[in-house]
């Protein structure tokens, strides 16, 4: 729409919908709330153009904005009520912040004529949700939507990618204004400078055990090709950070493992004993640096080069030899024009990879259903373009121990570490690629959390398949309480329904697996349902990682206590 084309009298509810169209809006997901009725009733004009997905829970909203953000690269976008609303979706905020994935959640707000009365279901969003998004603000005239939208799109995108929240008055949502358009948003990321790739470059020249980390946000397919180009001309060993596994294809033979929960120990002395750390993208947090141990604070022992879109990050924590601020399109390209090395280092890589693929052979484990094996059947039968979904919880160790994926945007979970985002992820996963098969991974305590959200994939008639690891606990809770006050169980138990019952009754085909040897007729079933499919996998509640038991844990803890 031309900007002469784009000045009618409109309301701020019409100006809002033409907004999001102008940034290129398809897909909103929300739950209803009269406090943005005027705003629904623009999106009924707009129907074509914009689909309204209906979700049955706010945090099973956001969630799903926040996979659209992740698989797209365009900010998702949510919608909720005031109060209760906004407090439900926080979560999903939360995930999309530490996430850095771009989102915009607008919220329903009370009209001017009762603000600061504590009037019905009234909250200051700019405090609630102030340390959760890069940008929170209300709009208060119809005038200026256009132009918030536009600062909403371009803050969302830029630098760190992450979420903004806009409140909407009701009674901004109905004014009048003549007011036009503006353009689409662009992008804005820094690039590496000349100096810059020249020095990593040198550094590169002088390394003998180099080695690669990936994470963050802010990538796309062409970046992810262009690193793993850089890959292969330097010979790097490279690993990726907590859930970000799928930045390089996992069959490549470069890709030497996760750095993150359940860290190999082999993986981690390689990390140690390292003389050159190239970290593109990660944060380095807690989880990606073991607690903090993984690497010296505040100078790392080893040459230390860290890449990061946001100019706060760097420095922040780990002082670098060499410091970029860049995007990750930006770094990946310059950095596949760089003029290869002849590598001193083959062996180094070699041996890291083979340490990974000794990591990836199955372990034994109690009870008769055995994650590894059935994670591992998976690995082979799905096809490669395949979307695998997970929340947080001891079970998703397995998935990212001995799952391989195949390359950008075939695994979608919370770097947050919150629980209930493998179904509302999964749902998401269906509606922006409909080709593409979807399985999704929650525990039992992950999966009642948003599993409401079911019924959102039966009303849009997607094929998902679900997979429920029911042990009966919150484990990786259970897991921590049994080494800090080994058999003092507490709050951690859980009495669960028949979960493939409950499938059934959402009119899902839902079956029950508690043996190994019964899972490959049984997902075969589950794959070719005419509907979506809830598998709930029965899993012995000692087999609480592939590593270790909690009767060990239990055990360990209980001598070293001396008891």
């Amino acid at each position: 729409m031309k900007m002469s084309e784009s000045t009618l009298t409109r309301t701020g509810a019409q100006l809002l919908v033409d907004a999001l169209k102008v940034h290129g809006v398809d897909i909103a997901f929300g739950v209803p709330g009269e406090s943005y009725l005027a705003v629904l009733d623009a999106l009924y004009d707009a129907r074509d153009q914009i689909k309204f997905v209906i979700c049955r829970q706010e945090g099973g909203a956001a969630n799903m904005a926040d996979a659209y953000g992740k698989l797209t690269g365009r900010p998702g976008i949510c919608f909720v009520t005031r109060g209760p609303g906004a407090a439900n979706a926080a979560v999903g905020i939360h995930t999309a912040f530490q996430d850095s994935t771009p989102v915009i959640l607008f919220i329903g707000q009370v009209g001017g004529d009762v603000v600061e009365r504590e009037a019905f279901q009234e909250i200051d969003y700019r405090r609630m949700y102030g340390q959760m998004a890069k940008w929170v603000t209300q709009i208060d005239r119809a005038d200026r939507v256009p132009e918030y939208i536009s600062h909403a799109f371009h803050t969302a995108t830029s630098g760190r990618p992450g979420p903004v929240v806009l409140a909407l008055p009701e009674d901004m949502q109905t004014q009048t204004a003549c007011v036009a358009d503006t353009g689409r948003y662009q992008r804005v990321a820094a690039h590496p400078g000349e100096a810059d790739m020249q020095k990593l470059l040198e550094m590169l020249a002088q390394a003998r055990r180099p080695f690669m980390l990936l994470g963050g946000g802010g990538w796309n397919k062409e970046a992810c090709e262009d690193i793993q180009a850089f890959t292969a001309a330097f010979n790097l060993p490279v690993g990726c950070s907590f859930r970000a596994q799928d930045l390089l294809d996992n069959r490549d033979p470069h890709y030497v493992g996760d750095v993150a929960v359940g860290l190999n120990p082999a993986l981690a002395e390689r990390v140690r004993n390292s003389d050159l750390l190239l970290v593109v993208g990660a944060r380095l947090g807690e989880w990606t640096t073991v607690n903090y141990t993984l690497i010296d604070i505040p100078r790392p022992k080893q040459k230390f080069v860290h890449v990061h879109a946001g100019a706060e990050e760097l420095g922040r924590v780990y002082q670098g030899d060499l410091l970029i601020n860049s995007g990750m399109p930006e770094f990946a390209a310059a950095a596949r024009k760089l003029a290869p090395l002849k590598p001193a280092w083959d062996d180094w890589t070699r041996t890291a990879r083979a340490a990974y693929e000794a990591w990836q052979k199955p372990v034994k484990v109690p009870g008769k259903l055995d994650m590894c094996e059935i994670v591992h059947f998976l690995c082979k039968r799905l096809p490669p373009e395949t979307i695998v979904t997970n929340g947080a919880g001891n079970y998703s160790i397995w998935v990212h121990r001995f799952y391989q994926y195949t390359g950008f945007r075939t695994q979608l979970g919370p770097t947050s570490g919150a629980m209930g985002y493998g179904v509302p992820s999964a749902v998401a996963a269906k509606l922006v690629h409909p080709e593409r098969p979807v399985v999704s991974f929650s525990g039992d305590g992950c999966f009642l959390m948003n599993g409401q959200e079911l019924a959102t994939a039966m009303q849009y008639d997607l094929k998902i398949v679900f997979m429920v690891v029911n042990n009966g606990m919150y484990g990786t809770i259970r897991m921590h309480q049994e080494r800090e006050f080994p058999g003092r169980v507490s709050g951690t138990e859980l009495k669960n329904p028949d979960f493939a019952a409950l499938a059934r009754a959402y009119g899902l085909h839902g079956e029950i697996v508690e043996s190994t040897a019964d899972f490959e007729p049984t997902f075969e079933r589950a794959w070719n349902a005419r509907t979506s499919a809830l598998i709930e996998l029965r899993l012995d509640p000692d087999a609480i990682t592939p590593r270790t038991t909690l009767s060990a844990i239990r055990a360990e803890a209980l001598k070293a206590k001396g008891k």
